[in-house]
């Protein structure tokens, strides 16, 4: 017992100091003012960094929040020799960002993941992780609102890379993203990469059953294509034909049913004057009989009749 409390103010020592080393390291790296002392330059106009204090990432009283603990250098890294150098250019901080920036993609999103790995995010594996998109190419973290919480503003930030999607939208059957009646994230999750083309739910049919509820089913009747995935007939980005459909029919339906009960043969316009062909062909649409396309629970509605 005498032992131990002999060595035991000289343990006491040890652990003191040990205890303050990183806090000794720290004061030579971070700057003393922390923000403050960013925001002698940083807070013109010009940087545009003030609104991130009407954002989560400003918040004081969330533990969380990068401006709880080290402030601006806890995402831009310790900065207290960029704040004391008479040139600021040539002596940078740790992590900077941007679509131009010399670090790297894997470097910048590092950062973020620091914290936002633990939302279950499922990022790593995902076809934009995998094409080295950087989390700033899509977020904005100093605007006082993020423009991807914007339907309109979040579809411009989509099409600078999916510029095909964007002349879809303008079609004439398309679903109303660009009137901001929804967004590119109602069906897609750009984090995730645990289900097909990053889609919110496993699959095509559970994504757009969110929606069309009625199609979802189970029907007594089924009809094979609808089961399988809704884009086998629709293009769910827009199309120029009605329903956003990837052909008109009976082009689009002829795709499976070659000849069943039918002439075989490929109807046209040069048909509609054909009266043998007029019951089937009237308006150029199979659905003139066969209604219920999506299924069917009527007794008798084996061939969608109805």
């Amino acid at each position: 017992m005498n032992v131990r409390l002999n060595t035991l103010p000289k343990f006491i020592l040890i652990m003191v100091f040990l205890a303050a080393l990183p806090g000794v390291l720290a004061a030579e790296e971070y700057s003393s003012k922390g923000a403050d002392s960013c925001l002698m330059c940083h807070k013109s106009e010009k940087w545009g960094v003030m609104p991130i204090f009407n954002t989560k990432h400003g918040s004081l009283t969330d533990p969380d929040a990068p401006f709880s603990n080290m402030q601006c250098e806890s995402c831009h890294g310790p900065g207290n020799e960029h704040a004391k150098a008479k040139k600021k250019s040539e002596v940078k901080v740790p992590h900077t960002f941007g679509k131009d920036d010399l670090s790297s993609v894997t470097d910048q999103n590092g950062v973020c993941l620091g914290c936002h790995e633990e939302h279950n995010m499922g990022w790593f594996g995902s076809k934009h992780e995998s094409v080295d998109v950087g989390c700033v190419s899509c977020h904005s973290i100093h605007e006082g609102r993020d423009p991807v919480f914007d339907p309109l503003a979040q579809q411009e930030i989509c099409f600078e890379c999916h510029q095909s999607n964007r002349a879809d939208t303008f079609k004439t059957s398309s679903h109303p993203l660009r009137f901001g009646s929804m967004a590119c994230s109602d069906c897609h999750n750009v984090h995730n990469g645990n289900s097909e083309s990053l889609l919110v739910e496993d699959n095509v049919n559970d994504t757009c059953y969110t929606c069309h509820a009625d199609k979802r089913g189970p029907f007594l009747w089924e009809h094979a294509p609808v089961t399988e995935s809704c884009s086998l007939c629709h293009e769910p980005h827009g199309s120029n034909h009605p329903a956003s459909l990837t052909k008109r029919p009976p082009l689009l339906c002829q795709q499976c049913h070659a000849a069943s009960d039918h002439p075989g043969d490929a109807y046209t316009s040069e048909d509609i004057g054909n009266t043998s062909r007029s019951r089937i062909l009237l308006a150029r649409g199979c659905m003139n009989c066969h209604s219920q396309v999506h299924g069917s629970n009527h007794p008798s509605g084996n061939a969608q009749f109805r």
